[in-house]
């Protein structure tokens, strides 16, 4: 799975698109930002990524993690955010492609 970066110039809207747009298609994101201005943007895309998904009945559970992450030879600490949907989510109003409507059934 492709982790979703944040940095601190990141537009919260776009990653909050993102983040909606994986929940759609995988049912799983993994949000990453290190330092407090990329877990601040961070967490404002998570509340508009929430937003979007609730108008499609689907609603997420979010449970943040720490992750040591390697940047030029140098460990840093990182805040990663796993969201997935909950039980109560309805996916059937969504309409997939036959590729991710197989994968999906696979799951199931």
């Amino acid at each position: 799975m492709d982790m979703i970066k944040v940095s601190a110039n990141s537009r919260a809207s776009a990653v909050a698109g993102a983040i909606a747009g994986v929940i759609r298609e995988r049912h799983r994101a993994e949000v990453q930002a290190i330092g407090a201005g990329a877990v601040n943007q961070a967490l404002k895309a998570l509340v508009l990524a929430t937003g979007y998904l609730k108008n499609d009945g689907i609603f997420v559970s979010c449970v943040p993690e720490f992750a040591d992450v390697t940047i030029d030879d140098k460990v840093r600490t990182a805040i990663k955010l796993v969201i997935e949907p909950t039980a109560d989510s309805d996916f059937s109003s969504l309409r997939f492609s036959s590729s991710v409507r197989s994968e999906m059934s696979r799951a199931v």
